[in-house]
């Protein structure tokens, strides 16, 4: 694709980044045919090619409007066009270049303002979420159906964690979201990694990742995120832990990228390239692992595997967790249209509920036609927004590996 952005414009290095992105584009359109919005809309500028383009137009200089800022508020950030592209184009690392600028070109109507600056002000601090999420069970009651599925089941939390030191060590991120509405996710990793003989350390210092103010522009947020966590997590790196895990991988590719996105920090490039190299979703550690103890764990319950778009189309990870759990005992069932998104994609829920509902629809669909016994998924944002609508039970996968009940876990089902 050519390109005529101006000079003035390319001095800024990722606007630069942005134009060498545009000009690896050769307008095939394949990205096209594993959008879930152009399935859902039929609209060209509601695909990757659409959206590639409103992009190009507004770094050269054309008026950046309400329509080019609504259509790239409708996409997903799945990475399916990146698994489908024949010519490698970073469409992930583009539009959130993309919605930077135009959030600065176009600024938004009052009440969009106040919802996103209350996302961000909530949902990345577990204190302030928790809080939140109290006074919303309470009052679930009086509020509209959409709005109670919403509401992420009460769990118990299992506080008692293995301890054992191990000569091998890692990290884990506890995450914001997860650590509240799933709370034993990362206990149930404790308990497996445990008996493979690794230590998992939690940095107290460590918060968000950064990936929700990253896809709502909130640029200067996410990066002072990154840097947080890169120095909570650096002691240890320099103490030998091999590696940081992440259970969520969501959270997972946000940590990935950190070299990425930092490298321009020459404070924190070096650092954050480093942390990236080391950072490791959970099923890379359980891949490479003798997982012979948990060979019967499944016993033939029949699993159907929701795989995230962090996971296969982000970190490129297809197929990783579904041999895992077939090593373990469990048989798969067959999933239709298992590259597609199911909607959940962060705030996605909140801010696009219609195209998210029906994403939602068709996923539960494909999950639940084969008779499966539960459905297990790699991401706590698609947990969630999964099991607000489902019929079975909705389990990060790592908690079908766990040998043993968590003592005292209880659910509130909705």
């Amino acid at each position: 694709m050519q390109t005529a952005i101006s000079p003035e414009l390319l001095v800024n290095p990722e606007i630069a980044e942005a134009n060498a992105i545009l000009r690896s584009c050769v307008h095939c359109g394949f990205c096209n045919a594993t959008c879930p919005t152009y399935q859902l809309l039929g609209n060209e500028l509601d695909g990757p090619r659409g959206r590639i383009y409103l992009i190009k137009e507004m770094l050269e200089g054309n008026q950046s409007s309400e329509k080019t800022q609504l259509h790239l508020d409708r996409c997903l950030t799945c990475r399916a066009c990146e698994t489908t592209c024949p010519s490698g184009v970073q469409y992930g690392r583009l539009i959130d270049i993309g919605r930077q600028v135009i959030e600065e070109r176009a600024p938004r109507p009052l009440w969009q303002k106040i919802v996103r600056r209350s996302l961000l002000a909530v949902l990345p601090y577990p204190k302030r979420f928790a809080f939140v999420l109290g006074i919303s069970r309470v009052v679930r009651p009086l509020l509209p159906l959409s709005l109670q599925r919403k509401i992420p089941a009460q769990r118990s939390a299992q506080s008692v964690r293995p301890q054992a030191t191990h000569p091998r060590s890692m990290l884990i991120l506890e995450g914001c979201v997860q650590s509240l509405s799933a709370p034993n996710i990362n206990t149930a990793a404790a308990y497996v990694l445990d008996k493979l003989g690794i230590s998992l350390i939690s940095a107290s210092k460590a918060g968000c990742c950064g990936a929700l103010n990253q896809h709502l522009a909130d640029i200067d947020g996410a990066h002072d995120m990154m840097r947080r966590n890169i120095d909570a997590w650096w002691p240890y790196i320099e103490q030998g832990a091999e590696a940081i895990v992440m259970s969520s991988s969501g959270c997972g590719l946000m940590v990935k990228e950190y070299g990425i996105t930092l490298k321009h920090d020459p404070n924190y490039a070096a650092k954050a390239a480093r942390i990236s190299e080391l950072t490791r979703d959970l099923s890379e550690i359980l891949g490479r692992e003798d997982l012979s103890a948990l060979a019967d764990v499944g016993k033939g319950v029949r699993v159907a595997y929701q795989s995230s778009c962090t996971l296969q189309h982000g970190q490129k990870l297809p197929g990783v967790v579904e041999t895992i759990l077939q090593n373990c005992g469990y048989t798969l069932t067959p999933v239709a249209d298992s590259h597609l998104c199911c909607g959940a994609a962060g705030t996605y829920t909140l801010m696009q509920p219609a195209l998210s509902q029906q994403l939602l629809e068709n996923k539960l669909s494909a999950l639940q036609r084969g008779a499966a016994e539960v459905i297990a998924t790699a991401n706590i944002g698609c947990q969630l927004h999964l099991e607000s609508a489902a019929r079975l039970p909705v389990k990060h996968w790592i908690e079908l590996l766990q040998p043993f009940p968590l003592q005292g876990e209880t659910e509130e089902h909705l």
